[in-house]
């Protein structure tokens, strides 16, 4: 991570820890999963800074080397969004392209939702909408129990995990999750769980803003079919589909071509205004 600054910010006594990947006025705030961190897209904005973008890598309340609050109500959706956007103020960004990955797309649609001025583009990897929902709670609410009430169970993975080397590979994410303490991931899945995960689709579909949707067949929590329906509801997407749930990890050129082409033209407008005031 050498070729990366990293820094933090203060958002409502909390401090968020955050990562920028190269230089330029087109940036792109690239959002992790859930109970995951910035590593998991390192790879990928490396590769985009060497196409010319500026990527920042936010790790939001609760995950990352940002703090973790122990208590339900500071991990919720609109919370999330809130934070985004004070990244911007924090950057001194009127706007930027914002996106994410699983959770991270979610918390996007929040932002383009609650401050669409600030959003100049989506990129939406692997949404979480009415679809998937109800694998998620099959999946998370079991995990959610156990780190609440039975943290014992864990503890031997998280002693294995903590002594296992980073790799610089973006699978590091899994690692710092078995990593962290049970009651950290029990507050995030608790919030997570209370809350809204999404705006409505009557909304969803009130976003007129360029978006990129990828989404990947078999995986019932990030199901293919909210990621389709996504892009009929929001009135100037394009969808792709990605070969599998890791090929944006693991062979990532093709992704990360269409993420750049996307990028290029989300910002064209600024850079002909540029042109022309030189």
């Amino acid at each position: 991570m050498s070729d990366a600054v990293t820094a933090e910010f203060h958002w409502q006594g909390y401090r968020l820890a955050y990562e920028i990947h190269g230089e330029g006025p087109r940036t792109f705030v690239f959002l992790h999963g859930l109970l995951l961190d910035a590593s998991l897209n390192r790879v990928i904005a490396r590769m985009l800074a060497e196409h010319g973008h500026r990527v920042v890598l936010l790790d939001l309340l609760g995950h990352g080397g940002s703090d973790k609050p122990t208590h339900a109500y500071g991990h919720r959706m609109e919370l999330w969004a809130e934070q985004t956007v004070a990244l911007l103020d924090h950057l001194g960004l009127d706007e930027a392209v914002i996106g994410g990955v699983s959770l991270g797309a979610n918390v996007t649609l929040q932002v383009a939702h609650t401050a669409p001025d600030r959003v100049r583009a989506m990129v939406l990897e692997m949404p979480v909408l009415e679809r998937g929902t109800l694998i998620g709670a099959a999946v998370f609410l079991p995990v959610l129990t156990s780190m609440r009430y039975l943290p014992w169970l864990w503890w031997p993975l998280r002693t294995l995990a903590r002594v296992v080397p980073d790799t610089s590979h973006p699978l590091d994410a899994f690692a710092h999750l078995v990593a962290r303490r049970p009651r950290e991931i029990g507050a995030v899945l608790h919030g997570l769980f209370v809350g809204a995960i999404t705006p409505p689709e009557r909304s969803r579909r009130d976003l007129d803003i360029p978006a990129l949707i990828l989404g990947h067949a078999r995986d019932a929590l990030h199901a293919l079919d909210d990621a389709t329906a996504l892009a009929r509801e929001l009135p100037d997407s394009r969808f792709i589909e990605a070969h599998s749930v890791l090929e944006a990890r693991t062979r990532p050129a093709r992704v990360v071509a269409e993420m750049d082409a996307f990028l290029v033209r989300a910002w064209a407008p600024v850079a002909l205004d540029e042109h022309a005031g030189a």
